[in-house]
């Protein structure tokens, strides 16, 4: 890809999020106003850098596909696919390097509007549950998605395992969500009512994990109200 196209595409992107900053949550208009490199850029973010866990990761798969099938993503879909399949790898080698290095700080920061401890405690716990399988199953999963890669290198997993355990996830994460995209994205029902599939979506998909951080949240309260002096 032109060095000078990719520019023009970040340029255009940003000047489109200081029209409307609400279009960094608008997958159409991520890809739209950004196109492919600002596509790949933000999956590459959302699966590998734990401040990035609300960018619209299913969504804006699925969106690519739909609007690689309508031209508005000028590409042939095995090239988007094997970008975000791409992308999704390199956010979790990020991530998981992040973790190894320095993951074990993340719980000593405060909670801010990016960050919660909670985000943390509920993926170590879907990772305690599922082991290696859960950086496959969590690429579903809203926040899991983000932080499984962080602690993974955290507890120190072996790179090879990671690999594979990260490849496999980021192939049938993309794959399935992605190509249904394409291929539903040429009956036009789906064309003009995108916006409201992709509300659908992401109401679907990040209420179970928003469930799961409050509940964990609450868990969490109880154990300190217990046990207070395990915080000293």
């Amino acid at each position: 890809m032109p060095t000078d196209f990719t520019m023009d595409e970040i340029r255009q992107f940003i000047q489109q999020i200081q029209n409307d900053p609400g279009s960094i949550f608008n997958p159409e208009a991520v890809i739209r106003y950004g196109g492919i490199t600002i596509l790949c850029l933000t999956i590459f973010a959302e699966t590998g850098l734990f401040f990035c866990f609300f960018f619209p990761g299913d969504s804006l798969v699925f969106t690519a596909g739909v609007l690689t099938a309508t031209g508005a993503l000028p590409y042939h879909w095995s090239m988007v696919l094997s970008l975000m399949i791409l992308s999704a790898i390199l956010g979790n080698m990020v991530g998981y390097w992040f973790g190894k290095r320095t993951g074990s700080l993340l719980m000593k920061r405060k909670d801010t509007i990016f960050f919660r401890k909670e985000y943390v405690t509920t993926a170590e716990t879907f990772y305690g549950r599922y082991g290696g399988m859960a950086l496959v199953l969590g690429r579903f999963l809203p926040i899991i998605r983000t932080f499984a890669p962080i602690v993974a290198g955290v507890i120190d997993l072996p790179f090879r395992r990671f690999f594979f355990y990260s490849t496999f996830g980021a192939v049938l994460w993309v794959l399935p969500i992605g190509g249904a995209g394409f291929f539903l994205g040429k009956i036009q029902f789906v064309q003009h009512n995108l916006e409201y599939i992709i509300l659908a979506m992401v109401i679907g998909i990040t209420t179970p994990v928003i469930y799961k951080v409050i509940k964990e949240r609450r868990k969490q309260k109880k154990l300190k109200a217990q046990f207070p002096e395990s915080e000293k």
